[in-house]
């Protein structure tokens, strides 16, 4: 039973959340948003950070710089092909990327997503949690005594209840982001 395991993987999940939210739009540029983008080229699918440069030169601009022209193209299609609503201005090989303002349904739309993905990290954590009791029966079956066996779990709890709460924590403070006008 290793409790460091479980807590890694615990923090696993909730940087998996983070980076998730990470890329959801909230009315300001940011590089990272883009990092769901992956486009078809060289026979195969690719991230746009792969293929590209992309820059922050302004709060509501993203640039975009191609290294092979060639790619330009399958770049702007993947943007545009997007769930994100972006639009590339196309000036050669740099893309300019402006940002609109959010509307208040689009918003809500963004939240919704974010409880989405919120939920998946705490099924995540959950599942951890049920992989360390497993563990604990297994060796409570193998000779652990009860009094262990009952402390570790309740760390294990602890642990879940700690990390849930982390969770719920980083999607408040992206909510409020995203509804800030």
């Amino acid at each position: 039973m290793n409790l460091d395991d479980i807590s890694r993987r615990m923090n696993g999940a909730v940087t998996a959340f983070k980076g998730e939210l990470a890329g959801l739009r909230t009315g300001r540029a940011s590089a990272s948003m883009l990092d769901p983008v992956t486009v078809n080229v060289y026979g195969s699918t690719m991230p746009l950070n792969q293929l590209a440069t992309v820059n922050v030169p302004e709060p509501r601009m993203i640039t975009v710089q191609v290294w092979d022209r060639g790619t330009a193209q399958a770049v702007e299609k993947a943007i545009r092909e997007s769930s994100l609503g972006l639009n590339p201005i196309v000036e050669g090989a740099v893309f300019r990327i402006p940002i609109p303002e959010l509307n208040t349904e689009r918003r809500k739309e963004f939240v919704k997503v974010a409880h989405k993905y919120a939920e998946n990290a705490r099924v995540a954590v959950r599942h951890v949690r049920r992989d360390g009791i497993d563990s604990l029966k297994k060796s409570e079956a193998d000779g652990m005594g009860e009094d262990e066996s009952r402390r570790l779990s309740e760390r294990i709890q602890k642990l879940t209840d700690e990390t849930i709460a982390e969770i719920d924590s980083v999607l408040a403070a992206k909510e409020a982001e995203i509804l800030q006008v």
